[in-house]
Order: C-alpha cells, then structure tokens, then sequence
C-alpha cells in the first residue's frame, strides 16, 4: 500500500512544502494586486502583507532548517486556482468600480486558505514537538488574521459600498 510507512512528520513536511511555494506564489501576486488596486487604501494593505509575507516566508526557511531540510516548495493547486482567480477579476472587471471589491475578496480566500494550512502546521508541529517551528508558525497565523480583519474592516468601510 503507498503511503503505509509516511509518519505525521512526513505530512507535516509536505504541507510546509506546499505553504513555502504557496507564500512565494502570493509574493509574486501581491504587488500586482497593489497596481491593479483604484483604492488607496487597499493597495496600502497590500504593500504591507507583501512585507509581511517575505518575513513568512523567511519563518518558513528556519522551519525547514530545523528540520535539516533544504527550504523546497511544492506546486500547490489551491494557490494556483486563488491566484488565477484574481488575475480574472483583474481582466475581467478591470476598469469597474466593482475591481476593488473583487481584489478584495480574492485577497481573503487566500488569507482563509493560509489561517486554515497554518492552523494545522501548528497543531502538527505541537504533536511533533517541535515547540521553536510553533513559535515561529504562530507569529505567522498571528499575521494572515490581522490581514484578513484588516481587509474585512476595508470590504465594509468602503469598499464594497463603491462597487455597489
């Protein structure tokens, strides 16, 4: 049977594979995200999470290094079709007043999408033992809530006021 022999740290390492490519891939999105943006304010948030992610993505690596592990991504499909999902709001609703609300929202399901892996990264590392990657994952998890309160705050303050 495949897998029989795959242990929790085997998991656990594949889903810091796929977060470290997924954080990589929305390093690349974001500062397209900010152009696109016709709200100041948004495209503030995300110039800021953009600095916030390169730290992430550096907690990531110290992870790995723990581990004894060389920092490795893995393709990861659902930040694929999130990011792709964006690129056609951005095409698709470019010169609308409703762009900023679709950025918006985009923006979220990835913020949910990372809560969501970091919340189980955490868990997993505690079971494992590794107390120093939970510190380091949690500052991150700490981060991607602020970002998306942050964002949630901006859809109703403005945001989806102008796209309606």
């Amino acid at each position: 049977m495949p897998g029989r022999n795959k242990t929790l740290e085997d998991l656990f390492l594949e889903t810091l594979k796929d977060m470290y490519y997924a954080e990589r891939k929305i390093l690349v999105a974001l500062p397209k995200m900010a152009k696109a943006a016709k709200s100041d304010q948004l495209r503030a948030a995300f110039e800021k999470h953009a600095g916030e992610t390169e730290g992430q993505v550096q907690r990531l690596q110290q992870v790995f290094k723990m581990m004894k592990q060389a920092p490795k991504g893995k393709t990861c499909p659902a930040i694929l079709g999130l990011v792709e999902e964006g690129e056609e709001v951005m095409e698709d609703f470019e010169d609308s007043p409703a762009l900023d609300a679709g950025l918006l929202s985009g923006a979220q399901a990835v913020e949910h999408y990372e809560i969501s892996r970091y919340g189980t990264l955490i868990a997993w590392a505690g079971q494992l033992g590794m107390k120093p990657a939970v510190q380091l994952l949690e500052q991150t998890l700490e981060e991607e809530k602020k970002t998306d309160a942050a964002l949630n705050k901006l859809a109703e303050a403005a945001i989806n006021r102008k796209a309606a």
